[in-house]
């Protein structure tokens, strides 16, 4: 039997995410600098992940994030392994920090730090281990029962 989710949840929800999502970016950009980062942002990106799950179920994570979570860990860490590696071509030490200082239209100048794609990786695997998590607690219990 399917139940409708209550609607003050699904209000909240929706009215909660949103902020919780721009939050989560905070985190990961300014992570490099201050407290922060990639498995912060990622953790806080989470909480909307399980919010969702909690007001809509596993469809409605389904239907929001229709990505697998497998893929998404594997590009993070590819992300991250690669970030470690490519500080090798410039005969850096493995996972050693570079910058660049770009100049943005209407932004101004902005720098461009390595450790900031090394938080992307994180925040990816991250991601993808909550949205696991959340479709393996969901799913219905259909397994064979245990005879009595």
């Amino acid at each position: 039997m399917k139940t409708r989710p209550s609607a003050i949840l699904e209000a909240g929800v929706i009215a909660v995410s949103g902020p919780v999502l721009v939050f989560s970016a905070y985190l990961l950009f300014a992570g490099h600098n201050q407290p922060g980062g990639g498995f912060a942002g990622g953790l806080v990106a989470g909480v909307a992940v399980l919010l969702v799950w909690a007001a809509g179920g596993t469809d409605t994570v389904r239907k929001v994030l229709p990505v697998r979570s497998t893929v998404l860990m594997g590009v993070g860490l590819l992300v991250a392994a690669g970030t470690g590696f490519a500080a090798l071509l410039p005969g850096l030490a493995f996972l050693e920090s570079g910058y660049a200082e770009l100049s943005i239209p209407l932004v101004g100048d902005v720098k461009i730090v390595s450790a900031l794609f090394f938080d992307i990786g994180v925040y990816l695997v991250v991601i993808g281990m909550v949205l696991a998590l959340v479709r393996a607690l969901g799913e219905d219990a259909t397994a064979e029962e245990v005879p009595q």
